[in-house]
């Protein structure tokens, strides 16, 4: 500087460089890379790895979630968004720090309710109830707890979530996440979802990009580390390889003397060695040790607690039936009345007995042991 005073248009133009570049910087902190996007999309794969076959057992039905397509969403697409819907909005309270959107439409969503309450999903109705909303948030909290376990297997740490908070009104979705965003993007992960032949539709998950990026930074810290512990076993390997190929070597070079006679000179008689030689002898076992020692095993087993449970009978209801039943209902079992009942030792199927009662209390009389054959097709 030389002194002298910036004029009025040389300090406007600072503020507009000033301004300009705050906006690359914000537009850059705002955006994800390719490589970004293909790491966040394998997040998905494995957030998701369990959730279809946890809606596939719900529903009976064929599930895929297919790899998904990541891309950037501003807040003015997500404020013009008509499209009703479920939202299911997910917050991370152990392992990550964030809250993610799923999002279903609303045909989709009655389509699920219709199947869970026993119809086929060919003509759900347009409006849900109470019950069939109860049902699908039911779905989706086993899903959502599907994904959070396959994240916790996958990063090797403990993965938390709180109860999901459900938004099933007809408001669009850029009002659901309006309370999530300080009107930044949303990092848009759409999953093609196949149901059998009823459901042909797109699975979205809507992440704040912050949070998106923090994802991302743990998967690449995870890759480094296998990367880091694959080259640690690698280099163990090589240097134990090259340990017992030096020691062969060495045994190698001590045995050849000893295999190789030493020369003899014409005329000399071999001398006769002194060695001792002495027959060997062995410690006597008894069977009295044997059986002592076997006593004491077993005495080490006896004292273990083992879970005794009698099992009336079992039958299966429908997610409806279960939600229907209320005080007085009467659910069907599967055993015939005077039928023996099923005595298990850990849940392991051993007997057979009929119940009686002892003064005032239940009991049950073995009838019948299962054969040692029989009990081992149980366990398997």
């Amino acid at each position: 500087m030389n002194g002298e005073k910036l004029s009025q248009e040389e300090i406007e133009m600072l503020f507009e460089e000033m301004n300009q570049s705050e906006d690359e910087s914000t537009k850059e902190t705002d955006e994800l890379s390719e490589i970004e996007k293909d790491a966040l999309g394998e997040v998905g794969n494995i957030s998701f790895g369990n959730a279809a076959t946890a809606l596939s057992t719900m529903m009976n039905q064929k599930v895929e979630i297919t790899t998904p397509t990541v891309s950037i969403i501003d807040w003015q697409t997500l404020s013009e968004s008509k499209d009703p819907g479920m939202a299911v909005q997910v917050t991370y309270t152990s392992g990550f720090s964030g809250v993610n959107v799923l999002f279903l439409k609303k045909r989709d969503v009655s389509v699920i309710a219709d199947v869970l309450m026993g119809g086929d999903g060919t003509n759900p109705s347009e409006e849900m109830d109470e019950i069939q909303q109860s049902a699908v948030q039911e779905a989706m909290n086993q899903m959502i707890g599907s994904s959070a376990t396959s994240m916790s297997s996958f990063f090797e740490k403990r993965v938390d979530i709180s109860t999901p908070t459900f938004h099933v009104s007809n408001e669009t979705l850029g009002e659901v996440l309006q309370e999530l965003s300080d009107q930044s993007p949303f990092a848009q992960v759409s999953f093609d979802l196949k149901v059998g032949e009823i459901i042909d539709s797109k699975l979205t998950m809507f992440i704040p990009v912050n949070f998106a990026k923090s994802l991302v930074k743990e998967l690449w810290s995870q890759a480094e580390e296998t990367s880091e512990s694959k080259e640690v076993v690698e280099t163990s390997a090589a240097e134990t390889a090259a340990a017992v190929d030096l020691t062969l070597e060495q045994t190698k070079q001590m045995e050849e003397p000893a295999s190789s006679p030493a020369p003899r000179h014409s005329g000399e008689q071999p001398q006769n060695e002194n060695v001792n030689v002495q027959r060997a002898s062995f410690a006597q076992f008894d069977n009295g040790f044997e059986e002592q020692a076997d006593t004491k095993n077993l005495d080490v087993l006896l004292d273990i607690p083992l879970q005794v449970t009698v099992e009336l009978g079992r039958t299966h209801k429908s997610v409806k039936d279960i939600l229907e039943m209320g005080s007085g209902s009467i659910i069907e079992l599967d055993k015939l009345a005077g039928e023996p009942v099923d005595i298990l030792i850990n849940n392991r199927l051993i007997a057979k007995g009929e119940v009686v009662v002892i003064d005032e209390s239940f009991g049950v009389r073995v009838t019948d042991i299962l054969s040692r054959k029989n009990r081992l097709q149980y366990l398997k």
